[in-house]
């Protein structure tokens, strides 16, 4: 018996895994699970998980409830799609839109009308809060009904320890533990839609007689040297940088979840550490073989 990402979108009862020091790779052999060789991160508390496997490769405070930030507009892109909503349908930026908890700014002025899919592609690929705001307030029976659909969908996906409180992750008060945002990881990857959108590198937008142009706010994958299957950054001061992407290293789908570093030039050296450890420790496997996330 092993932890895996398989065994929490179950809500299966897990053995803590210090208590599992061996696993088997796929070429038959062993290897050990040495928590002191874990990488030397700066975040507060981080998993790594191989997704084609489900297996955790390192993890630290990984069941530490705590603020996250902008990660939460995977979970806002997941309801609006599974709605079935029109994404051709135009939304409207009103004033309810703006951010009067934290004070952050936008480029979506006050009337800026834009497709779904426009407001859904600036919240994935910039984290444009007003975007991810719009998209609640025009979802059936309102901005209350996206949340408490936020909610069942993280109880769906076995994410016990996390609560919604609004679409932006504005608020502290949305909480979560890097082990459920993996779960959350794992299942926006199955949306081909986040894919596209969470990855794209840049984009114009047409605001009235305004063209914006947008970035990823993922400095990862503006460089472009990284194979990035989904990614989503996150601050506020009370969640600190945030980081969540799935990534290939050595041909393997591989989740990491990186919460509460102190700056964005750490949350990146974090995720670079993880991925060279992965590399030269021999984590993950070159073998082509049937794992419990096979075909997503």
């Amino acid at each position: 018996m092993k932890r895996t990402l398989l065994s929490w979108l179950l809500g299966a009862a897990l053995l803590p895994i210090g208590a599992l020091p061996v696993t088997a790779n796929a070429a038959g052999g062993q290897w050990l699970q040495h928590r002191d060789q874990q990488p030397a991160l700066n975040s507060a508390s981080f998993v790594v998980a191989n997704h084609r496997t489900g297996e955790v490769l390192s993890e630290r405070n990984a069941d530490r409830v705590m603020p996250i930030a902008s990660i939460t507009k995977l979970m806002t892109a997941m309801v609006v799609l599974d709605a079935g909503l029109r994404l051709n349908e135009t939304l409207t930026i009103g004033d309810a839109d703006v951010d009067r908890l934290k004070g952050t700014g936008s480029r979506l002025a006050l009337g800026t009308r834009l497709s779904r899919a426009q407001m859904l592609h600036l919240a994935l690929m910039s984290s444009e809060n007003r975007a991810a705001s719009a998209l609640a307030r025009h979802y059936p029976g309102g901005r209350r009904a996206f949340i408490e659909a936020m909610n069942a969908k993280a109880r769906m996906l076995g994410m016990w320890n996390t609560r919604f409180h609004d679409s932006t992750g504005l608020t502290p008060r949305n909480v979560s533990t890097a082990h459920d945002l993996a779960k959350m990881v794992a299942a926006a990857s199955s949306y081909p839609l986040i894919r596209q959108y969470s990855t794209d590198e840049q984009s114009l937008v047409n605001a009235g007689k305004r063209q914006l142009h947008y970035r990823n706010s993922n400095r990862l994958v503006r460089e472009g040297l990284w194979d990035l299957n989904v990614s989503k950054t996150g601050y506020i001061r009370e969640a600190g940088r945030c980081l969540v992407m799935e990534t290939k290293v050595r041909h393997e789908p591989v989740i990491m979840v990186l919460l509460n570093a102190d700056t964005t030039d750490a949350r990146i050296a974090d995720a670079k550490r993880v991925k060279s450890w992965l590399e030269s420790s021999g984590r993950v496997s070159l073998a082509a073989t049937q794992g419990v996330f096979s075909g997503q």
